[in-house]
Formats: structure tokens, sequence, C-alpha cells
């Protein structure tokens, strides 16, 4: 977004109508159809067409529903298995050689219960390289999974897990330390899938 000077203070401008109209149609139609459609490089090639940035051997799974697509960075090597949730809007950075399981959620935005307004706030999260994020895990706004960190399936992730921690339970806390070199590369793209 383009960041403008208002008063003496930076703001980030308002996307334009025609933007938001285009990033609203690649939304609707990624999640309605081409989420579904059974190849790795046309599901890929529309994400990146409206502003996705992913790396290379890079596989992103059927029934993935993605929001804030422009607002998605993925690196190399990166799973994202079936049926995730890839709520970009406030930033979702995922680095190399990440592992995420099936059903894990990323959500970036939350509303503020005391709040008159019950106005909405957007906060990034980050995945650091090597981590693992197992099957039904839930990040919430804010949180930045460590490098070859892992969190445990069905976790509700509130804070941050730190480098080579490995972390499960709602709420999630730290149950040991992953002893790994980390010399690895996931590359999993099966066809039709």
């Amino acid at each position: 977004m383009k960041q403008v000077l208002v008063e003496g203070r930076t703001q980030t401008a308002a996307p334009s109508f025609a933007t938001k109209v285009w990033q609203r149609l690649g939304v609707i139609s990624y999640n309605f159809f081409f989420t579904h459609f059974p190849s790795h490089v046309v599901r890929q090639a529309w994400l990146r067409m409206f502003g996705a940035k992913i790396g290379k051997n890079s596989a992103i799974f059927r029934g993935t529903t993605v929001f804030g697509i422009r607002e998605i960075t993925i690196g190399d090597n990166v799973i994202v298995s079936f049926r995730c949730l890839l709520d970009a809007r406030g930033g979702l950075t995922i680095h190399d050689n990440v592992v995420i399981a099936s059903d894990v959620h990323f959500i970036t935005g939350s509303h503020l219960p005391d709040d008159d307004h019950f106005d909405f706030v957007l906060l990034p999260i980050e995945v650091h390289q090597n981590a693992w994020i197992a099957s039904r895990a839930t990040v919430l706004p804010g949180v930045t999974i460590g490098r070859g960190a892992v969190v445990g399936a069905s976790s509700l992730v509130r804070k941050d897990v730190g480098e080579l921690e490995m972390a499960a339970g709602v709420p999630a806390k730290v149950r040991g330390i992953r002893r790994s070199s980390l010399d690895y590369a996931p590359t999993y793209r099966p066809p039709f899938f």
C-alpha cells in the first residue's frame, strides 16, 4: 500500500476503488473456483496474478481459502496442505522450507470487543524457515513462529513461538526443544493435488 504524509504523520493510503474491485475479484474467483482446480501451476499463477509472492517449488493444495491475496508472501519449498485458511489481510509471510499441514488457520484480523464501534484490527503473521505447523492448528494475529519451530496439532497459538521451540495445546505452550540440523527442503507436489 502507498504511504502518505498526513498532518506530519505517515499513514497508509486507502486503495482505489478499482484496486478494491480487482482484489475482491481475485479472492472470489480463487475461493470459489481456482482453489479446486487440480493443478499447482494454475492455482499459483492465479494467486500471483492478483499480487501474491510465491517462491519456487512451493505447493498450495486444493481447498485452501485465501483473503488479502496481495499481502501473501510464500518462500521456496513451502507446502501448504489441504483446506488451510490463509487470512493475509494483515500480512502473512511464510519463509523457505516451511510445512503447513491440513486445515491450519492463519488469522490476521480480529475485532476489539470492548470498542463501542466493534472496530477491526489487522496484525501480521510471520513463519520462519523450516517451521512445521501440524494439522488443525490456529495461529492468531501478530504471532511470529521462529526458525525450525514446531506447532502441535489442534493448537491455538496466541503468542510467539521461538526458534526450535515445540509448542502445543490450547493455548499453545512450549513443550520442548527441537533437535534437528534443519537440513531439508520439502518438495511434496503431487500431480492433481
